[in-house]
């Protein structure tokens, strides 16, 4: 790439990503067993926990001429995972089932392999064998591990933005260089 178009790196190696990819698989695992269907939520569901890592995939490929766009994207897959948070915690309210205390032994143990696993693999194995309660108070826990990613993602954008600019800044600077001034 060109000082104008900088390579804007692989996508799959953002930790935000890998997160959002491995509660993309245990989502759609997750929705294809324990909801009914023809249930609206499924689709809900799926579609936000898509949204969360497709939006971080369309940001950092926006990333070499928009920073503006590469932000809102980012944000946007933020508030998808947000949703998704919302729908997981529905889930258990509505079935009268226990969301996970932080300081709890089950939260502590799954913040743990959070921080340790992003692939989808090792999560699927897992929950291979869990009831919906615990699968769900698992999502939970990853997507709020994800939503902290995505928040030191956006201040990491901003920053990189007022340090060097956008598209547009580039495009000055290298006219300006480029006709000697």
């Amino acid at each position: 790439m060109s000082e104008l178009i900088p390579h804007t790196g692989n996508y799959k190696k953002l930790l935000s990503y890998q997160k959002s990819d491995v509660i993309f698989q245990i989502t759609f695992d997750f929705c294809s067993r324990f909801l009914s269907k023809g249930d609206r939520t499924i689709d809900q569901m799926i579609q936000a926990a898509r949204s969360g890592k497709q939006n971080i995939i369309e940001g950092c490929a926006a990333s070499a001429t928009s920073a503006k766009t590469e932000i809102r994207l980012v944000n946007v897959a933020k508030a998808s995972l947000k949703e998704l948070l919302e729908d997981y915690e529905d889930y258990l309210k509505t079935r009268h089932h226990r969301q996970w205390e932080k300081g709890s032994r089950e939260y502590e143990a799954m913040r743990k392999l959070g921080r340790e696993h992003n692939d989808a693999e090792f999560f699927m194995g897992l929950i291979a064998t869990r009831p919906p309660e615990t699968i769900a108070n698992m999502a939970i826990i990853l997507i709020n591990q994800a939503d902290y990613l995505l928040f030191k993602q956006l201040e990491r954008l901003g920053r990189d933005f007022l340090a060097t600019g956008g598209f547009s800044e580039r495009m000055h600077t290298l006219r300006r260089k480029n006709r000697g001034y």
